[in-house]
């Protein structure tokens, strides 16, 4: 029997896909919950990768709160789980859109039905300008903000919507640090004069920034590197603002998941003395979260005090919570304090810190808890093996599924053609396929 298994959206699993059991009739996506599907109790093919809606929504609802109260708007960025049903999510609570890195990424948004989009990247030169006009002409209804940072790219643009006859396009001037991103004012002068020089193919929308690049390159000057690009951000909206015109709706974005803070103590006055401009955060990753590295981002945010609700400080690490999980079986235990899981680098990110053993099951029910490090950790990955150091007298056996917590989702989740969302007891409700191409 075949299965309707497309490009870029799965309708039907079999037993080819990570997780659904071996030998499994063709089963329709909308069916998975009545399987009642546990990744702990022996039932799933491991490994699995999981979100705990539950977390995941509570993420969402105090990020939009933050935001409401801040009066920011966010556009979560897309590129960390390629899952338009999640962006799609965000939207419906409150987001003002959502953000992608490329023009595929774009298009798989404006396919699921999201409109209103910042491209959180320069497209290139002719080649990229000419494929964002044919995207756009597939999905006229789409409100898309690009970055420029240079009059190449400004030109390419003006070139491409010139041969294509089709109305303005709405740009944002990149200003940056340590990725892309005019430099100084005088190059981001040189922006708006090439936008300017369109004759109306292309239209001053805003400024935007990326601040954590700059950030990470600086250690133990994040607040004050921030800082210094606000300014330049704050003195390029000024310059887009003089050449669109009183009045005209612009748009300021920066924040990440981990200096949106510094972001809005720095630019929120800008843009709210303005009055005809929006603060828009692209934070995305905090959404889902990890036990590691947006941990530690969290951590910083803490350390400055920099996330309030009502008014008052609140602890973001505490208030985030982890909505990713890895599960795996414990493959062998060929001598002591080592156990092999089949778990690997196929199946985790490892760029930023290596996955944390959180939980041990049994026969479907939790075990143990490990403490910490010295009762278990990763020490090293193979491709399909996690090679699991263990106190002499650990009780992991042969079987056992270890719960993991990861480090950095946005180099995780794209292993992945399917998370598994489940509900506060761990059973699978859904399913939602991944669309990195």
């Amino acid at each position: 029997m075949a299965v309707a298994i497309d490009a870029l959206d799965i309708t039907v699993l079999d037993d080819r896909i990570r997780g659904v059991p071996p030998g499994t009739a063709p089963l329709p996506l909308a069916a998975v919950a009545a399987q009642g599907w546990h990744p702990a109790e022996g039932v799933m093919s491991l490994p699995v990768l999981t979100l705990d809606e539950a977390a995941f929504a509570g993420n969402r609802d105090l990020m939009l709160r933050y935001a409401a109260e801040q009066g920011v708007a966010i556009a979560p960025h897309g590129k960390t789980p390629m899952l338009p049903e999640l962006a799609g999510s965000l939207v419906a609570a409150g987001a003002w859109g959502a953000t992608v890195a490329d023009i595929r990424q774009a298009a798989v948004m404006l396919h699921a039905g999201l409109n209103r989009l910042i491209l959180a990247n320069e497209v290139g030169g002719l080649g990229g300008a000419g494929r964002l006009a044919r995207l756009l002409d597939a999905y006229p209804q789409a409100e898309l903000y690009p970055f420029v940072d240079s009059v190449e790219a400004a030109q390419a643009l003006d070139t491409a919507w010139r041969e294509a006859g089709r109305p303005p396009l709405p740009v944002l001037v990149e200003i940056g640090a340590g990725r892309a991103g005019a430099r100084d004012l005088a190059a981001a002068e040189r922006v708006i004069a090439a936008v300017a020089a369109s004759q109306g193919r292309l239209r001053l929308a805003g400024v935007a920034t990326y601040e954590a690049a700059a950030a990470s390159a600086a250690p133990g000057r994040a607040e004050a590197v921030v800082a210094g690009l606000a300014e330049l951000a704050a003195a390029t909206f000024q310059r887009v603002r003089a050449a669109a015109g009183a009045g005209a709706p612009l748009i300021v974005t920066a924040g990440g998941s981990y200096y949106f803070d510094l972001v809005v103590r720095h630019l929120g006055p800008v843009v709210a003395a303005d009055g005809a401009a929006t603060l828009v955060l692209r934070s995305g990753s905090l959404f889902l979260g990890d036990h590691a590295f947006t941990a530690r981002g969290l951590a910083e945010i803490d350390a400055r005090q920099g996330f309030r609700i009502g008014g008052e400080v609140r602890s973001a690490a505490q208030g985030f919570r982890p909505a990713l999980r890895l599960w795996a079986e414990v493959l062998s235990r060929p001598e002591p304090g080592l156990a092999l899981c089949g778990m690997g680098m196929r199946d985790v990110s490892y760029d930023q810190d290596l996955p944390m053993p959180l939980r041990l099951h049994r026969n479907g029910r939790v075990l143990a808890d490990f403490a910490g490090p010295d009762d278990a950790r990763v020490a090293k990955l193979n491709d399909q093996h996690s090679f699991l150091a263990l106190r002499p007298d650990s009780p992991v056996a042969v079987g056992d599924v270890v719960e993991f917590g990861i480090s950095h989702p946005c180099t995780c989740l794209d292993r992945w053609r399917l998370v598994w969302g489940v509900d506060a007891a761990g059973r699978v409700r859904t399913a939602y396929p991944t669309r990195f191409g």
